[in-house]
């Protein structure tokens, strides 16, 4: 049986006198570390030079840091209500500091996105791979010890433990040492919050060396609230919904659009002829929906996903996620969320988290083992996927910059195109929104060329952006870039056709369609807010954490977002606020960023921009 422990020091000095001195530790990815016993090990080794040692990790979260007076009055309040006993991890900030000692590595194969851009330390140690080789590269560099945040329960007076939200490279591990081809221990930290999930991360005690089990390392768990969704994410969604064939299976990435898809096949499932109704507003063409999937689901969807997220959630309660594969509606390997998807999965009936259950990585991201089995359950797969941008020939940009900096990780992107070209019905669909904003312009996602893909052009299948569906597998390169030019943004189609000339890919004659020369916000904003006024598309189709005032406060901050990228909007928003009366949400809005009795100049010209900013929101 493991040893317990309840203070962190003492599990640590238990490791190294169990282990050595030199540590090779793998903690799991995102929500699943053990923070209060790497962060015990951290502190000593910065006091014993002697110790080497190694995290080898993913996903570090932390908590947000505001830059600007508003961000700080807005998000402070979240962070302290949502985070305010979630341990920092101590490793992630001496290499904000450029600080982390010679004795002491940081090794990630995926970050937080944008998290570690131009840090060097970071970006040095990075190891680029697909999420499924991840274990085999943390075999190969010496894995020692596994430390890992766990639930526990005790069935008829035996102690069992749950790997919950990380089951992904863990069983993984797990099944290389009982095997024999690694020696590692593990060594678990019992959190309350986490909920207890079935299936083959529920493990006997005897797996671990030793846990850490007591109310001082008890935290609440990281759980980022869910962000608005946007009209250029649920367009997107909506697009992809039409893909998804009933009786199928479904992977969905990390991301609002996720929640956006998740929303539409509810809307498709509960209301299809709303459903139909807003299609039409985005794709006025009837040839264009002819070949689309509309059907309400009678069959239902098996879910199997890398990640496990809130909207999986909302699908099983629409009764879409519902067609069973040996008793399982969904599998997955990791999962992260806002508190009530936590709470949700805790107070979930046991016949029904039955039917949820977590795997390795090896088994929801690959074919290979029990292939045949798996062929048979993943029937008409949809893997949607999120890119940062797409070439006009159909490459993907997910993970990181040409000039090398990386902004995620590959993490399970390719492996799910790879199954998708190995599964029979299956089709690999990544979504990019056509243009990002930058601080002074507008740039397009779709480019003629890039220094580096995520996803090769040979493997181009289904990309999608808000404007479309460019259906690209096993098409010519002339109508490929056809296909994504249709799904560009106006404002940039033409260049972008032009450079396909230049580089003899596209004949001299050709010419975009007429009916996609409309691509713009403000077709996909007209065309949403007739769905969006009957309540079909809400900004949280899941439920938030925010209050109803940071609610009204997210789209009236975006306003003076936009607005600072165009500094001749400012004065007309400042005058606007200065001349006008806030109604009284607006005072409550205006009281929550301490904005209410302003005190000195700087505060009396931020209350007048919001308060322009929240009437001009309402507005559009």
């Amino acid at each position: 049986m493991p040893k317990k422990f309840t203070g962190p020091n003492d599990i640590a000095e238990d490791i190294i006198r169990d282990v050595g001195t030199n540590l090779v530790v793998g903690l799991p990815l995102g929500l699943g570390k053990a923070n209060h016993i790497a962060n015990a090990l951290y502190a000593r080794a910065v006091a014993d030079r002697a110790i080497n040692l190694t995290f080898l990790t993913a996903l570090t979260l932390e908590k947000p840091r505001p830059k600007s007076l508003l961000e700080r009055r807005f998000i402070a309040p979240v962070i302290d209500r949502l985070f305010g006993g979630y341990p920092d991890l101590a490793y992630a900030g001496a290499l904000h500091a450029d600080a982390l000692p010679p004795n002491i590595k940081v090794i990630e194969f995926f970050f937080l996105a944008g998290k570690w851009l131009h840090a060097p330390f970071a970006q040095q140690h990075y190891i680029s791979a697909n999420y499924t080789h991840a274990s085999s590269y943390l075999l190969a560099r010496g894995l020692n010890v596994v430390a890992q945040l766990v639930a526990k329960r005790v069935v008829d007076g035996e102690t069992r433990y749950s790997l919950s939200c990380n089951t992904d490279t863990s069983l993984d591990l797990l099944r290389a040492r009982a095997e024999g081809r690694a020696a590692f221990k593990v060594f678990g930290q019992v959190n309350s919050e986490l909920p207890f999930m079935p299936g083959a991360g529920d493990l006997a005690a005897e797996e671990f060396s030793a846990v850490l089990d007591g109310p001082e390392t008890d935290f609440p768990l990281f759980a980022p609230p869910a962000e608005p969704v946007s009209d250029t994410k649920y367009a997107i969604g909506l697009h992809a919904a039409t893909l998804v064939r009933d009786g199928g299976t479904l992977q969905i990435g990390i991301g609002q659009i996720g929640d956006a898809l998740a929303q539409g096949l509810t809307v498709r499932h509960r209301d299809n002829a709303g459903f139909r109704e807003i299609m039409q507003r985005l794709s006025p063409r009837a040839e264009q929906l002819s070949a689309l999937e509309f059907a309400a689901f009678e069959k239902g969807l098996y879910g199997v996903s890398e990640m496990l997220t809130e909207a999986f959630i909302g699908l099983i309660e629409a009764d879409i996620l519902k067609r069973e594969v040996d008793g399982v509606a969904l599998h997955g390997a990791f999962f992260l969320g806002p508190k009530s998807f936590y709470r949700a999965l805790r107070e979930m009936a046991p016949d029904r988290i039955a039917r949820i259950q977590m795997m390795p990585v090896s088994f929801t991201n690959e074919l290979y083992g029990d292939e045949v089995v798996k062929r048979r359950a993943r029937v008409d797969a949809r893997f949607i996927n999120n890119a940062m941008m797409a070439t006009l020939m159909g490459a993907a940009i997910s993970d990181g910059l040409e000039d090398g900096q990386v902004v995620s990780g590959v993490g399970g992107q390719y492996n799910f195109v790879a199954q998708a070209f190995a599964l029979a019905g299956a089709r690999a669909i990544l979504t990019v929104e056509a243009t990002r904003q930058g601080k002074a312009r507008t740039h397009s996602n779709i480019r003629w060329n890039y220094g580096h893909v995520t996803i090769p052009r040979h493997l181009r299948d289904v990309t999608v952006t808000e404007y479309g569906v460019a259906d690209l597998r096993g098409k010519s390169d002339a109508d490929v870039i056809a296909a994504m030019l249709g799904v560009a943004d106006s404002r940039f189609q033409d260049e972008l056709a032009r450079q396909a000339m230049d580089a003899g890919k596209l004949p001299k004659n050709f010419e975009i369609p007429a009916d996609k020369r409309e691509n713009c916000p403000e077709r996909i904003k007209a065309a949403l807010k007739p769905a969006r006024e009957a309540g079909l598309l809400p900004s949280f189709p899941f439920g938030t954490d925010f209050t109803e005032s940071e609610q009204r406060l997210i789209p009236a901050l975006q306003v003076l977002q936009g607005a600072q990228r165009s500094p001749l909007q400012l004065p007309g928003l400042l005058w606007q606020g200065l001349t006008r009366t806030p109604d009284t949400a607006d005072d409550e809005c205006l009281a929550r960023l301490g904005l209410d009795r302003p005190r000195t100049f700087s505060e009396r010209a931020y209350r007048a921009l919001v308060s322009a900013a929240l009437a001009r929101s309402r507005a559009e």
